[in-house]
């Protein structure tokens, strides 16, 4: 217990805060390595997973080969890095290392949402007339949102914990603090390192939570879909009996599909 209260003194003290090895550049470190790394993964596996997943070819093959680079140990791969001639080049090791780590939950999850959205919503999109592009961007990209953030939170969160690593090799990041604690036997200084590493990935997750709500294209239609808290059944009334089908019209994701009573025979 007393490592937590000698942390917590280490980190309201505000010459660790200051200066080159301070928490505040180490902080700015840690977050330039972070935005960047999610940057290009999301440019490079974001447009391949959807395009993908739109036409419906090739996904499976491209998702299994991701995934394979899950289990390559990514200190490894940064450690190879920085023994190569790249590893003259500052963070260039560190970046492609995290960008190689990141895109296997970005391809996977933007690939699954593309091809597990509504069918029938996108047939419908379909026959009245929409072009490949416009199906991709109005119709399929707005169902697959939540899946595709889903992979963007874990992406940004694996690489906000493991940019620790990149103090390793001599890079920068809040990982400094927690080696240079080690370096110095000095525990308190590792846990705090430590506890600021969890609260900025819990930070960015949150952030990319809140994000994901403010920017969802159907978010006004995913919460009317949802049941009332007042007991309200979906598809029926309080009693909890369905609805004649023929009483109400059927939407799929924005397009009506109206429903005309037979007319008696004479």
């Amino acid at each position: 217990m007393s490592f937590f209260l000698d942390a917590w003194t280490w980190l309201i003290t505000g010459a660790n805060w200051t200066g080159g090895d301070g928490v505040t550049h180490r902080l700015a470190e840690h977050l330039y390595l972070t935005v960047v790394c999610l940057g290009i993964a999301c440019a490079v596996a974001l447009p391949v997973a959807l395009w993908l997943g739109h036409v419906g070819r090739g996904g499976a093959l491209a998702v299994n080969i991701s995934n394979v680079g899950r289990a390559v140990p990514t200190f490894a791969v940064l450690v190879l890095l920085t023994l190569s001639p790249l590893g003259k080049h500052g963070d260039l090791p560190t970046i492609i290392a995290l960008v190689l780590f990141a895109l296997p939950p970005l391809l996977t999850n933007a690939y699954v949402g593309m091809r597990e959205a509504d069918r029938d919503v996108v047939e419908a999109a379909r026959g009245m007339g929409m072009s490949g592009w416009q199906l991709l961007g109005r119709v399929e990209v707005p169902l697959a949102f939540p899946l595709i953030m889903t992979g963007v939170r874990s992406a940004a969160v694996q690489v906000v914990a493991t940019a620790t690593l990149a103090a390793l090799p001599g890079g920068g990041g809040l990982g400094r603090i927690i080696t240079a604690g080690f370096g110095t036997y000095d525990t308190p200084q590792v846990v705090a390192g430590a506890a600021l590493v969890a609260a900025l990935a819990l930070l960015v997750e949150g952030v990319l939570v809140v994000a994901e709500r403010l920017l969802d294209p159907m978010r006004g239609r995913r919460t009317s879909a949802k049941t009332p808290a007042s007991g309200t059944l979906r598809g029926g009334g309080r009693s909890g009996k369905p609805e004649s089908p023929s009483h109400s019209p059927s939407t799929a994701g924005g397009f009506d599909e109206k429903v005309i009573p037979a007319q008696p025979t004479s």
